[in-house]
């Protein structure tokens, strides 16, 4: 076939707010009325601050075909976000828990501090939703499960026999949002769990945010409101001061906790336990990976017979690990032998403001201008497909069901425009520098606590 295999490591989708009775167990119905409350500040701030990073005066450079408005509905209409799907091109797509349309149920740092049988609930009520509403199109969607705290063992164990009876590719990481309360990956506790999820084939996955406190972001929203209200300013008060905090250059995005996931797992050996488990880092960026690889490398052969850990670290990353690069930029792609080329996949992070759609061909014909065919197909989706274990039939079907763009198409489609480019850059940093080693010594500041600890938890495999 001529057609790229074209699957997205990165969209998002959140339950209507109208659909919260229907879904969750009865006897957390006494915390909506609260949850409610909460949509109205988070929704009333994220929507006017997506508009300022899209920044609306520049729809005549990017939204062309007129699509952005309706198309923004697919975050949970299967059908409005299928059809833009086929119009970039996208066999199928995975679909993360969250979105600034509508908050998370209790289990997210974007909401207020919940007990954790509400947080479990609220997880579990996404995933069924998420199984009604996206099943249906089959093979389309990967669909991933919101997190469980963990805090129930046993309801945890569940969830992972109900995702994989119903088809669910992928999962977030215990932990995503933080507790005191949880215990460390690396411990022999969570065995059983890493055992289910390799049985049933659902990936690990790491997603910016990963590691934030319960009500994290919520609080932060709700003190620049408070100060905002003080100063008698306005939203753009609100945007500037959310733009200097949570969506700084190293903030949410960026934050290390995503990152401290994976070495706890590859330092802590459950990779040699569980040769089948994989994990996905997604919106995370991946140009930190060579020089954070190189660190971990490092500490493994300093500590190897003490360490579980029976291999080095850039052993893992190569045989369990996958980069899914959101609004993936020119630095990472430069860098992608450092990196691995069969390691990275493509994501265009749909419905958000940093999102390729609605420019994702544009994108593609300009990002891959160059790059040899065998690694343009690699990373739109056929190191994804194979890492993933996906029909690639089916999937080969759907590419030519829906005319998505070719090697060729790509590799000599017109240049993108100049104002395009400038607008990619201040939407999703397209153009911005890699950061190479600069925040290995913050990476080697977190790792020096965990490292006797994880060395301690290994003791009980010697």
């Amino acid at each position: 076939m001529d057609e790229l295999l074209i699957a997205s490591a990165d969209g998002h989708t959140t339950m209507p707010t109208n659909l919260w009775d229907q879904y969750l167990e009865k006897e957390h119905h006494r915390h909506l009325q609260r949850l409610r409350e909460e949509q109205k500040m988070f929704s009333g701030t994220m929507e006017p601050l997506r508009d300022y990073r899209i920044n609306r005066d520049s729809k005549a450079i990017f939204d062309t075909d007129g699509v952005y408005d309706e198309g923004l509905m697919g975050v949970w209409d299967r059908d409005i976000r299928l059809a833009q799907m086929d119009r970039e091109g996208i066999a199928t797509e995975y679909l993360f828990p969250g979105d600034h349309h509508a908050i998370q149920m209790f289990f997210h740092s974007s909401n207020g501090t919940y007990s954790w049988p509400a947080m479990d609930a609220g997880a579990r009520a996404f995933n069924r939703w998420s199984f009604d509403n996206f099943s249906p199109a089959g093979e389309r969607f990967l669909l991933v499960g919101a997190p469980l705290t963990g805090l129930d063992f046993g309801a945890m164990l569940a969830e992972a026999a109900w995702m994989g009876d119903h088809g669910f590719t992928g999962t977030f990481t215990p932990g995503y949002t933080a507790l005191p309360s949880q215990i460390p990956l690396f411990e022999s506790h969570w065995d059983p769990l890493w055992a289910a999820y390799a049985e049933r084939n659902i990936t690990l996955i790491s997603h910016a945010g990963w590691g934030l406190p319960q009500g994290f972001m919520f609080g932060e929203i709700e003190s620049a409101a408070a100060e905002v209200r003080a100063e008698g300013g306005d939203i753009t008060s609100m945007i500037a001061k959310l733009s200097q905090t949570i969506f700084r250059p190293n903030g949410v995005f960026n934050d290390l906790r995503s990152r401290q996931c994976m070495w706890h797992l590859m330092l802590g050996g459950v990779f040699d336990r569980h040769p089948g488990l994989k994990m996905m880092m997604t919106e995370i960026r991946a140009d930190w990976v060579p020089a954070t690889i190189m660190l971990l490398d490092r500490v493994w052969e300093e500590n190897r017979d003490r360490l579980p850990a029976k291999r080095p670290p850039s052993e893992y990353w190569q045989s369990n690990f996958m980069a899914g690069l959101s609004f993936m930029n020119k630095a990472e792609l430069a860098m992608r032998h450092d990196i691995g080329v069969d390691t990275m996949a493509f994501g265009r992070d749909y419905p958000h403001a940093e999102a390729t759609w609605p420019n994702t061909r544009a994108y593609l014909s300009d990002i891959m201008k160059g790059i040899p065919e065998a690694e343009v197909r690699g990373i739109m989706g056929e190191n994804m497909i194979r890492f993933l274990g996906l029909d690639r039939a089916k999937l080969a079907a759907v590419a030519e069901r829906i005319q998505a763009p070719t090697f060729l198409e790509v590799a000599k489609g017109p240049p993108m425009s100049a104002e395009l480019k400038d607008h990619l850059d201040l939407r999703c940093g397209y153009g911005k520098d890699s950061e190479g080693d600069t925040r290995v010594a913050e990476m080697a500041a977190m790792l020096g606590p965990d490292l006797p600890r994880i060395i301690a938890a290994g003791s009980v495999f010697a």
